[in-house]
């Protein structure tokens, strides 16, 4: 039983090493469903899937904590987030507003290459396999993200601590549960190309208007998911 065995001896970089590296797999895995949203975290469990000590296991914890993909509950400890739909639907208004801010900006702040790095992201996109056969949308982070790009392109600095830190992780979670409903990926591709070329012609305003309809869309699927009560993967949208 690894819990029971003494912890190794690292150093101090490689406790971090290991601290970065086991939050990394636990993120991944609890965005992409494997850990399912409600499921109660284990941390000898965890600590024998991973192959570390306790030390750097709670220190990773504590970041996706800090990420809201981990709730403490009393008495219970630690669980993976269960949004309710209310509690959605906030998350969904707050990007519906900010992600529209942060595309006025972008368009008035992006440089030329910039833009031109976006519309390549779009390209990566339409290439992706799972998009080519309609399964889905193309679900990286980061740089290849079209909604991260644009956060960053906003160039403030606040923007993109709320939307590209606290909140990134917890909104891609959402945005990869609700990213397969038929035909929507091909619909939020040409969004994000109208969107696009709204920045390219430095129409922040209609930029903004896009970005909120685009997200609204989505919004609104996650309404009649729930109104309906189907199952999670019944209607989906992408944004």
């Amino acid at each position: 039983m690894l819990d029971q065995l003494d912890p190794p001896l690292v150093t101090q970089d490689d406790s971090e090493t290991l601290s970065e590296n086991v939050f990394r797999r636990i993120q991944a895995a609890i965005v992409k469903g494997e850990i399912a949203p409600g499921s109660k975290i284990s941390e000898p469990e965890l600590a024998r899937t991973y192959g570390i000590s306790r030390g750097p296991l709670r220190e990773a914890i504590h970041r996706l904590e800090g990420q809201r993909l981990l709730v403490r509950v009393p008495h219970v400890g630690a669980r993976v987030v269960s949004l309710n739909h209310a509690e959605l639907l906030e998350l969904y208004e707050i990007r519906e507003s900010l992600e529209g801010m942060a595309c006025r900006l972008a368009a008035e702040r992006m440089t030329l290459e910039e833009i031109d790095e976006l519309r390549q992201v779009l390209e990566t996109h339409e290439r992706d396999e799972a998009f080519q056969a309609g399964r889905g949308y193309y679900q990286q982070e980061g740089d290849f993200d079209f909604h991260y790009r644009i956060i960053q392109g906003s160039g403030n600095r606040t923007l993109t601590q709320m939307l590209c830190g606290e909140l990134y992780q917890l909104v891609r979670m959402y945005r990869i549960q609700f990213s397969t409903t038929p035909n929507r990926p091909r619909q939020a591709f040409a969004e994000h190309h109208r969107i696009l070329d709204a920045i390219a012609d430095r129409d922040g305003e209609l930029a903004e208007l896009l970005m909120r309809r685009h997200i609204g869309a989505s919004k609104r699927n996650i309404a009649r998911h729930y109104q309906d009560g189907a199952n999670p993967t019944a209607k989906r949208g992408e944004s």
